[in-house]
């Protein structure tokens, strides 16, 4: 019953799916492949060359957006040392997360467009694929998909999964929750992040006996070396003697915010410049025209010649360089937190040892929030005055900032572990997959908790 009503109204839906994918520039470059036409829609395009085996047993790695792709790097590297043999595909579904891969996995994975999740695609590109396991990240769930792979007998396995509380309140809804136990029951492992995620998804439906709590996979991000590189503070505009604050992935209602704090500290500290990385770059633009209504002078990453001097405020508007400049940063405040989205990644910074504000809005990422918050290495805000009230602390008190800093570091460090966790358990669905056998649901141990 529940496949016959998704697929009708994925059906209906199809029209008005397929008129905004062609509207979006974004989403024109992988429509063939969303729809699954791997040479493009007249045969005409080609695909790079093939970095893995090409008639290897295929591994196909699932990843939403750039943050799900700089999660499941560690993973997918693992993987390609583990089995040298396999060829690996990452598939995402934003532009972002392709050039995430092309640049992160360079000579160990594949890019692919996610397919559309209509069946007569998920039958093609799987049918072409053949692909002996199937992992996705952070309950990334496709029932058609799913339901194919399990009827192909493909192993498929949550990672790093999670559910924020939004998402189970939403599913828990009685008819939601039937139809999301038709989909967690084609599931061969849940790997969650937490003991709350793990009870959320056997609410949901969720095998227990598939459950198994390894951590979450972003702690094992590698640890940077603490040298310094003055040609990347260079260009990103940022002389050596001024002191950078640094906000990520932002959202429109967060920059005003950030704005005004910055404008009431440069008066006691000059030598400070604020740089925006808005989560879309496309509202660059808009961006500007507010700092500038604000008052103060902008430069864009991607225009830099020279660097500056002054107060102003810098807009990250180039892409893969936020992770990195993070380490530039006195202090960072991480997006997404103070406007109810939920938060994004807050261990970027803090793997850099550089301490972290955020907002009240952490549902993404409530554990590394806790952990932060408890160690010292972050701090919430809720608002303009306790922003400008946080900044000119650390930027007052450099042995305090310094404490925060190797605090929110330690955090990382001591939270290391779930990769292993997690390829453990894969390489058990990986090897009878190889072998053209089948996961034995029946034989799974009950939930376990991380050691």
């Amino acid at each position: 019953m529940w496949r016959a009503l998704y697929n009708g109204l994925l059906i209906l839906a199809a029209p008005a799916v397929l008129a905004v994918l062609l509207m979006k520039r974004r989403c024109r470059r992988g429509l063939p492949q969303r729809l699954g036409l791997e040479n493009g829609l007249f045969g005409l395009s080609r695909q790079p060359d093939r970095p893995n085996r090409p008639d290897g047993p295929l591994i196909w790695v699932h990843a939403v957006s750039l943050g799900e792709v700089v999660a499941v790097t560690p993973l997918v590297t693992a993987l390609h040392r583990r089995h040298p043999d396999h060829r690996i595909i990452v598939s995402t579904v934003t532009e972002t997360g392709r050039e995430a891969v092309e640049q992160r996995l360079a000579g160990i994975a594949e890019h692919r467009y996610a397919p559309l999740d209509f069946p007569w695609v998920v039958s093609r590109v799987v049918a072409r694929w053949r692909p002996v396991l199937y992992l996705f990240v952070e309950t990334e769930l496709w029932p058609n998909l799913l339901w194919r792979l399990h009827a192909n007998g493909v192993p498929a396995v949550l990672v790093n999964g999670r559910l924020s509380s939004r998402s189970f309140r939403r599913q828990r809804i009685g008819p939601v929750r039937s139809f999301y136990r038709s989909v967690l029951r084609s599931l061969t492992l849940c790997l969650m992040q937490s003991d709350r995620d793990a009870q959320r998804i056997i609410a949901l439906g969720a095998d227990r006996r598939s459950v198994h709590v390894t951590g979450n996979v972003k702690f094992d991000q590698p640890v940077p070396a603490a040298q310094t590189e003055v040609s990347f503070r260079a260009r990103l505009g940022i002389s050596e003697q001024e002191q950078l604050l640094l906000a990520g992935s932002t959202h429109a209602g967060e920059e005003e915010i950030l704005v005004s704090a910055y404008r009431r500290l440069v008066t006691d500290y000059p030598a400070t410049v604020l740089m925006l990385a808005p989560r879309h770059i496309e509202r660059v633009d808009q961006v500007a025209r507010m700092v500038q209504e604000a008052g103060l002078p902008v430069q864009y990453r991607s225009r830099l010649d020279h660097i500056g001097a002054g107060p102003r405020v810098v807009l990250l508007d180039t892409r893969g360089e936020l992770a990195r400049a993070y380490r530039e940063a006195v202090v960072a405040f991480v997006g997404g937190t103070l406007v109810p989205v939920g938060g994004h990644n807050l261990l970027e910074p803090a793997v850099w040892g550089t301490p972290v504000a955020f907002g009240p809005h952490t549902d993404h990422c409530a554990d590394i929030a806790e952990l932060l918050l408890h160690a010292g290495g972050g701090q919430r805000i809720d608002g303009v005055e306790a922003l400008v009230q946080l900044l000119r602390t650390w930027l007052a008190d450099r042995q305090a900032r310094a404490a925060a800093g190797q605090a929110a570091q330690r955090v990382v460090l001591e939270n290391q572990g779930a990769l292993a966790r997690s390829l453990e358990r894969i390489d058990t669905c990986l090897v009878p997959a190889s072998s053209g056998g089948s996961t034995d649901q029946s034989t799974k141990p009950a939930l376990v908790r991380p050691t």
